[in-house]
């Protein structure tokens, strides 16, 4: 979702995508997953020393980006994530990162942020709950305050790399109004439950806390800036997932185009028939339709935009509801071979189902829209 135009974005680019087709191919995904794993500890640390766990991060914290805007180099690596649907916690990580470093109160966690970057620690944000859809400013989980710091108490559930984890940073409500915590996942009376997923490699747990005691200094943000705090993660998490799913896309588009064009039946490929022609044309314009959304909202957000929870809503809702319906016409395309385990397009599909549902649901995002533009109407 950057325009890959000086030699510094060039390499970064070309070497992100080495390194994922060297070290993340389908092949690898196929393999994690026989083994009940989520990712490589290993790996993860190889991929953080290509600097995307400090793209977010100013260079004084031990970050740096290769262009201005290190969001959109961010989601550059999560367009070449979508085409071999790598696995990894680059979401988790980079919306903990966000909320730690534009907290006023930064230096404090300087400490987890360059272990955060050096990819020695993974994090997660614990946003979502039992039952409740997309509502990160409504917690039902609770934090009280202590002699000693907070008493944090709750389930929290669908935390991506849960169970992975070293650290959540947990969503929570007070007498003050909803803060975030730092929670070490082996603190007293934390408990994490796998949950299942449709995605072969990504994993998700239900976290519960009972009576988990924290210090003071695991608060991230006042009360005053915890509210834009978390519409500043919502809105990052959204806009990679969206850029990965566009490079899922182009990438399931461009070899079921090579497919119709290989594949012939009574003398001719299939891409001659015109009925085909006319799905691949609306294919085509429903997939750029999801890249300049998807690149209007990354501009938005990256520029902190008075409209950035607008576009990140647009491209959301779009991206979400359109791109099941490309990859379905994909695996139409394919015939009978679609639907079978050994052919890899389902490994796409289940990336897209899963991102359709996380950090708001198209019906979700459509009604934030609706109300924005009523807003504007008054």
């Amino acid at each position: 979702m950057t325009a890959v135009d000086s030699p510094e974005k060039i390499l970064f680019a070309s070497t992100s995508q080495a390194f994922l087709h060297k070290e993340a191919p389908l092949t690898y995904v196929r393999e994690l997953h026989a083994a009940g794993l989520s990712f490589d500890p290993a790996w993860w640390r190889r991929a953080a020393e290509l600097g995307w766990t400090g793209l977010l991060v100013p260079e004084e914290l031990g970050g740096g980006s290769v262009s201005e805007s290190g969001l959109a180099d961010l989601a550059m690596v999560a367009e070449q994530i979508g085409k071999t649907v790598a696995p990894g916690p680059l979401y988790p990580v980079s919306t903990v990162l966000a909320g730690l470093v534009d907290c006023a109160q930064r230096q404090t966690h300087t400490a987890l942020i360059g272990s955060l970057v050096a990819g020695e620690t993974v994090a997660s944000w614990a946003v979502y709950e039992p039952g409740a859809g997309w509502a990160p400013h409504q917690p039902s989980v609770t934090v009280t305050p202590t002699d000693s710091g907070y008493r944090i108490d709750g389930v929290k559930d669908r935390v991506e790399a849960g169970a992975q984890s070293g650290v959540l940073l947990v969503v929570a409500r007070g007498d003050g109004g909803v803060r975030q915590f730092l929670v070490p996942t082996d603190a007293p009376g934390v408990r994490i439950e796998p949950q299942e997923s449709v995605d072969l490699v990504k994993q998700y747990a239900r976290v519960s806390f009972d009576g988990v005691r924290v210090e003071p200094s695991a608060a991230v943000g006042t009360v005053d800036e915890s509210a834009a705090l978390i519409d500043r993660q919502s809105q990052i998490a959204q806009v990679l997932q969206c850029a990965e799913v566009v490079g899922i896309l182009q990438t399931v588009f461009d070899f079921t185009v090579q497919w119709a064009l290989d594949r012939h039946t009574f003398g001719r490929s299939l891409a001659s028939y015109q009925a085909l022609k006319h799905r691949f044309a609306d294919m085509k314009m429903r997939l750029e339709a999801c890249r300049a959304t998807t690149a209007a909202a990354v501009a938005a957000v990256a520029a902190r935009a008075p409209d950035a929870a607008l576009s990140a809503s647009i491209a959301k809702s779009y991206v979400g509801e359109v791109a099941g319906q490309i990859v379905q016409d994909c695996v139409q395309m394919h015939g009978g071979i679609g639907v079978t385990w050994e052919h890899d397009l389902h490994l796409y599909l289940r990336r897209v189902v899963l991102y359709r549902s996380m950090f708001g649901t198209p019906e979700e995002h459509n009604l934030r829209v609706y109300a924005w533009q009523e807003a504007a109407r008054r």
